[in-house]
């Protein structure tokens, strides 16, 4: 990302690159992200190919808020509400069972998808920018460490992605918690930045 342009105009190139089918490297409040639009096949076979991801793992999404979950979920599960109230925006990834009209690629085939709200501003700002949920996978190849830098997402990736939005260092760590449900009771799917514990404690329910 260019210090000498405006973020006004960082953005609106992202935004073109993501409705176009283009892949963009932007920092989240743990590592930096691959974005593309979530709802676009072509882009998300893309983003499978850059990543060097296997086929039968999901995408994690990032919406602006609480409201765009219409646009992927059936329904918010009464065990997510005080998480979402808790830990949003925050790293906390929650797998809810997803609309019949995702894509197959973002579900796994499995019909369900992992949604957050980024704390991140420049992560929220694109998000607002494109007006939908933006997918929000690691940006390194799979398998390998994941990317704290914009040069760690250029070593990585090179030339196979569109645009990288550059903020400096990402806090790295632990990426997000992600968490699902079984019955009446939290799942955890990953551990991350946010404990299981602390989660537990806020929702009184966990396996």
């Amino acid at each position: 990302m260019h210090k000498n342009r405006g973020l006004e105009s960082i953005l609106n190139e992202a935004v073109t690159v993501l409705r176009t089918g283009g892949v963009v490297a932007f920092p989240t409040e743990t590592y930096y992200g691959l974005a593309v639009d979530p709802f676009n096949t072509a882009a998300l076979e893309r983003l499978f190919q850059v990543k060097k991801r296997s086929f039968d793992k999901p995408v994690l999404t990032l919406i602006k808020e609480e409201q765009q979950l219409e646009l992927l979920v059936e329904e918010i599960p009464s065990l997510f509400q005080p998480l979402m109230r808790k830990f949003w925006p925050g790293p906390l990834s929650l797998v809810f069972r997803g609309l019949h009209s995702l894509p197959p690629l973002l579900t796994c085939n499995n019909g369900t998808v992992g949604v957050r709200i980024s704390s991140h501003p420049l992560a929220h700002q694109l998000v607002a920018a494109f007006g939908g949920p933006i997918t929000a996978t690691s940006a390194n190849i799979s398998g390998k460490s994941p990317a704290e830098h914009a040069i760690d997402v250029a070593e990585q990736l090179g030339g196979s992605i569109d645009l990288t939005l550059d903020a400096g260092k990402t806090f790295g760590g632990k990426g997000s918690t992600i968490i699902g449900q079984k019955e009446a009771h939290l799942v955890l799917i990953r551990e991350g930045a946010i404990s299981f514990n602390e989660i537990v404690e806020k929702s009184g329910k966990g396996i």
